[in-house]
C-alpha cells in the first residue's frame, strides 16, 4: 500500500474514532447547555464586533453551539452540541437539538473551544436546515458574518459567528454539517421528534428552554 493511500486510511479511521468519542463523552447536559446557549447570545449580541441589528432583523433562524470543540487531531474533527429555533409569525419556535460536525478545515485551533451562532437569512432553506444533514458548501454556501475567515462569500445566507477566550474566531467552513441532535430532542419533549415536527409543528416550548427562547431578539424586517 503507497504512503498516500496509508495516510488517507489513518486520517479516516482517526476521523470515524473522535467522531464516535466526542457525543459518546458528552453526558446529555440539556439544561446546562441551554444556559450556555443563552450566555453565548448576549456575548455575540451584546459586543461591538459581534452581530448587527440588521443581520439579526433578517434572520428565519438562529441556532446556537456552544463550547464547539475544534481538535488538534491530524484530520482537525470538530464536534458540538446545540440549539435551533426559527421565526413563528412575531415570536420564535419551540428549539430543536443539533450537532455541528466539521473534518480537516482550514487553520487548527489546538482542541480550543468555539462558542458559534449561526444565521440562516433565508426562509426557503429552512426545510433542508431542518432536515437529517445539511451541509455548508454544497447545501448553502456561508461566511463568518464578522470577517474572520477567508472564504467569507458577501452573497452567503448562513452567517457564522465564533467567540472563544475574549476574542471573535473563524476557520474553514466547507464540509462542516448541521445534524439533528436526537438524544437531545428527547430530553427536551421526551419522545422522539425530529427538528422540523418542533420548528414547524408549533411544539410548546419545555419550562426549561424557556429563558433561551426569551433571549432571541424580536426585531424583525420581516
Amino acid at each position: 500500500m503507497s504512503q498516500t493511500k496509508l495516510t488517507k486510511k489513518t486520517q479516516f479511521v482517526l476521523f470515524l474514532t473522535i467522531a464516535g468519542v466526542f457525543p459518546a463523552a458528552a453526558a446529555d447536559d440539556t439544561a446546562t447547555r441551554l444556559g450556555r446557549a443563552g450566555a453565548v447570545l448576549n456575548t455575540v449580541m451584546d459586543s461591538g464586533r459581534g452581530i448587527r441589528p440588521e443581520q439579526i432583523a433578517n434572520a428565519d433562524c438562529i441556532a446556537v453551539i456552544p463550547g464547539f470543540k475544534k481538535g488538534a487531531a491530524v484530520v482537525g474533527i470538530g464536534y458540538g452540541r446545540g440549539f435551533i429555533s426559527c421565526r413563528s409569525g412575531d415570536s420564535w419556535s419551540a428549539p430543536g437539538a443539533i450537532t455541528l460536525e466539521s473534518g480537516s478545515l482550514g487553520v487548527q485551533l489546538g482542541g480550543e473551544k468555539i462558542d458559534i451562532v449561526i444565521l440562516s437569512l433565508d426562509k426557503e432553506r429552512r426545510a433542508k436546515l431542518l432536515s437529517d444533514r445539511f451541509t455548508i458548501g454544497s447545501d448553502a454556501s456561508a461566511a463568518w458574518g464578522n470577517g474572520k475567515s477567508a472564504h467569507e462569500d458577501p452573497n452567503a445566507k448562513v452567517l457564522f459567528f465564533g467567540h472563544t477566550k475574549g476574542v471573535f474566531a473563524g476557520f474553514g467552513l466547507d464540509g462542516a454539517t448541521l445534524k439533528p441532535d436526537e438524544s437531545g430532542n428527547k430530553a427536551l419533549y421526551g419522545k422522539p421528534s425530529t427538528n422540523s415536527e418542533i420548528v414547524e409543528g408549533g411544539a410548546a416550548t419545555p419550562a426549561v428552554a424557556q429563558p433561551f427562547i426569551a433571549k432571541l431578539p424580536q426585531e424583525s424586517s420581516r
